[in-house]
């Protein structure tokens, strides 16, 4: 997971957690072995790695823009 995950460095990102009820939204800006530093807000927040088990990048609409609701 950590080397997929380094694909996602510097990208808008919607990350879904194990227990189904947080899905945290933020740009990816360093993956460690255990960890993932997400940027929001300029705001950062540290996920534990195994605790994650998605990860995508935001969808975005035909013309470039961030789509406002995130449907899954």
């Amino acid at each position: 997971m950590k080397e997929l995950a380094k694909k996602f460095i510097d990208k808008e990102c919607v990350i879904y957690s194990f227990d189904g009820n947080h899905t945290y939204i933020g740009k990816i800006k360093e993956v460690t072995d255990g960890a993932i530093l997400v940027e929001k807000d300029n705001k950062i927040e540290v996920l534990n790695l195994d605790f994650v088990f998605r990860i995508r990048e935001y969808p975005k609409k035909k013309n470039g823009k961030k789509k406002s609701v995130v449907l899954d």
